[in-house]
C-alpha cells in the first residue's frame, strides 16, 4: 500500500503496488451514509454492479481480484486527474461533457445510472474520461446526468472551495442535490445543446 486516495460512500481507496504495477486497493466499510442505502453485503453489490457496467462498454478500470471475507477488492490504476480537480481549475471542456453524454447513451439503454459525482471520474493523459467507481443504479431521471451530475461540472468556484475547506455546502445541499445558481444554469444550458 503506497498512498491513501480517499474515502467514498462505500470504502477507503489506496494506491498499491505489486510487481512494479500500480493498482487501486479498496477496503469496503459499513459506515452510515445519509444520502444512500446499501444492502447487507457491499462486495456482492460491487461485483454485481461491475458486471452490469462492463456490459455497457463504458470506460472503466478492470477488476483484478476480490476478497469476500475481508470485503476488499483490487482494480487497475488509471493515472490522471479526477474530474473534480479539473472542475476546480475551470478546465472542463465540451469534450469532457460529450464523453459523459456518450457514456449516458450506453447506460440509459440498459436502464442504468452511475454516480456522476466528479470524484468518480479520472481524465487520463489522452483526455479520456474513465468512470472509476463500480456503483450503478436503476435509471431515475432525478439522478441522471442531465438533471443531477452536470450541475457539479458547472461549479468551479464551489469545487475550489470544497477542496480547500472540505465543506460540501459549496457544491451540494444536505439531500445530495447540487448547488444551482443562474450562472451554473447558464453553463448547463449551453452544454445541454451539445450533441447527445
Amino acid at each position: 500500500i503506497e498512498k491513501f486516495i480517499g474515502k467514498g460512500k462505500g470504502g477507503y481507496s489506496y494506491i498499491a503496488e505489486c510487481n512494479n504495477e500500480k493498482y487501486v486497493f479498496k477496503q469496503l466499510h459499513y459506515e452510515p451514509c445519509s444520502t444512500y442505502t446499501f444492502g447487507s453485503n457491499k462486495l456482492e453489490a460491487e461485483l454485481r454492479d461491475y458486471n452490469r457496467l462492463k456490459e455497457t462498454g463504458i470506460q472503466m478500470p478492470n477488476l483484478i481480484a476480490f476478497d469476500d471475507k475481508n470485503q476488499r477488492l483490487v482494480k487497475n490504476f488509471i493515472e490522471g486527474d479526477t474530474l473534480a480537480q479539473i472542475i476546480s481549475k475551470n478546465l472542463v471542456t465540451d469534450s469532457h461533457i460529450s464523453q459523459i453524454f456518450s457514456m449516458c447513451k450506453n447506460l440509459y439503454s440498459k436502464n442504468l445510472n452511475i454516480d456522476y459525482f466528479p470524484t468518480n471520474f479520472i481524465v487520463d493523459k489522452n483526455n479520456t474520461l474513465h468512470y472509476i467507481d463500480f456503483e450503478c443504479n436503476q435509471y431515475m431521471q432525478e439522478w441522471d446526468f442531465e438533471n443531477w451530475g452536470i450541475y457539479f461540472l458547472a461549479n468551479p468556484q464551489g469545487w475550489l472551495k470544497f477542496i480547500e475547506t472540505n465543506d460540501s455546502s459549496y457544491i451540494n445541499n444536505e439531500h445530495g442535490k447540487p448547488v444551482k445558481t443562474p450562472e451554473i444554469q447558464a453553463i448547463v444550458d449551453k452544454w445541454l445543446l451539445l450533441p447527445h
